[in-house]
């Protein structure tokens, strides 16, 4: 997501995701044109006495619409609070919060794998939401009753907080619901297995959510793709996550004794002609013994076939080095490329020394072998090379 920061609440970046810039109106349009019948609804449940005669008349409906839509994200960014503050008090730091197009998204370094920390977490923000309801119908109570347009917007407030919080409970992992349905199973079963499940279930819900959303409201469509998608996307990591469990980078890195290496006057003809022989797509570069570089298919293919005999791999490979130490998990290797993009990790030892390469591809190979072979730590079993 493309976001920027305007702010910070209790040491937490709060951004705004471009996406939001754009569904703020959308939801601020929908709600004027929704004043009338929602203030019926609210005559009738809360015995508002909402007369709808000025509040629908000229820009009065939008204006409402945009402070009743403001107010929606306010209390969306509260739920999220609930979440980080919770969260940090377990050790958990918070990298941001993002109000983006479904919501909002605290974005945690790391889950809890204790149960009963995921619980707390998870219901933290829903009970917050709750809360929020609550004061907005204080609010709401403590308004004069002239008061039309402001008592519309709290009372609507207090309505839509506590709906958000009814929804966030559904089971559909990762929304809330789905993490205390987790953080339940994993009480007699391993934390993957329990992630499994609650993904199986939350897949089973989006699907539902969806062919209910194409009868109701296009915006749970949205929303069933997200849950569809992320609780897939966290079931596979989780599940690699325990895999991986106490194999190292070493195990599974190709050592410097037997990496493919160029030198930094090898011309990019010749790179990309090693390449093809030797099936490799990135070569750390050695000069006189030291690394000095790093040269991949994407950095020799920006120069033309014409010109790659006259350019060599010193014009075009990368110092700005990505490395990771042979004692650190393969997990957060996993972790370094993704966040970075990349398909390989430079590992060095302590002294800087170049002892090994890791790639993507050695880690799926990897993953692959202990799915097949059912050892949870190859490493106790001699290593994977």
């Amino acid at each position: 997501m493309k976001s920027f920061r305007i702010g910070s609440l209790f040491g937490i970046p709060i951004k705004l995701d471009i996406t939001f810039l754009l569904i703020l109106p959308v939801f601020a349009y929908l709600i004027g044109l929704q004043i009338e019948p929602v203030a019926a609804i609210l005559n009738e449940t809360m015995n508002a006495g909402i007369s709808t005669e000025e509040i629908t008349t000229g820009m009065t409906p939008w204006i409402l619409g945009l402070a009743a839509a403001i107010g929606l994200f306010v209390g969306v960014v509260l739920h999220e609070l609930g979440h980080s503050l919770t969260a940090q008090r377990y050790g958990f730091p918070i990298e941001s919060i993002t109000l983006w197009l479904l919501g909002g998204l605290a974005a945690l370094s790391e889950m809890p794998e204790d149960w009963k920390q995921e619980l707390n977490i998870a219901i933290a923000g829903p009970i917050v939401s709750v809360l929020v309801g609550v004061a907005s119908y204080g609010l709401f109570l403590a308004t004069p009753v002239e008061l039309d347009g402001i008592r519309f917007v709290l009372g609507y407030l207090a309505v839509l907080n506590v709906a958000l919080a009814i929804f966030n409970m559904v089971p559909a992992f990762p929304m809330d619901g789905g993490r205390v349905l987790r953080a339940l199973l994993a009480r007699n079963r391993p934390y993957a297995r329990a992630t499994q499940q609650a993904a199986s279930i939350g897949k089973l819900f989006a699907i539902i959510m969806a062919l209910f959303g194409l009868f109701t409201n296009i915006f749970l469509i949205a929303v069933a793709f997200f849950v569809y998608i992320a609780a897939s996307s966290e079931s596979r990591q989780v599940t690699m996550k325990a895999a991986f469990e106490g194999v190292s980078v070493r195990d599974i890195m190709t050592p410097a004794g037997s990496l493919h290496t160029v030198t930094p006057g090898t011309s990019v003809a010749d790179l990309i002609r090693r390449m093809f022989s030797e099936r490799h797509t990135g070569y750390p570069v050695i000069d006189d013994g030291h690394l000095v570089g790093l040269v991949t298919l994407s950095d020799a293919r920006d120069i033309k076939p014409v010109e790659r005999d006259a350019f060599t791999v010193a014009d075009v490979m990368s110092t700005d080095l990505k490395t990771i130490e042979p004692e650190a998990d393969a997990m957060t290797a996993l972790e370094r490329m993704q966040k970075d993009d990349i398909g390989r990790l430079l590992v060095m030892d302590r002294h800087g020394d170049l002892v090994g390469l890791i790639t993507r591809t050695d880690l799926m190979t990897a993953m692959n072998i202990i799915r097949e072979s059912g050892a949870m730590n190859p490493a106790a079993e001699g290593g994977l090379a």
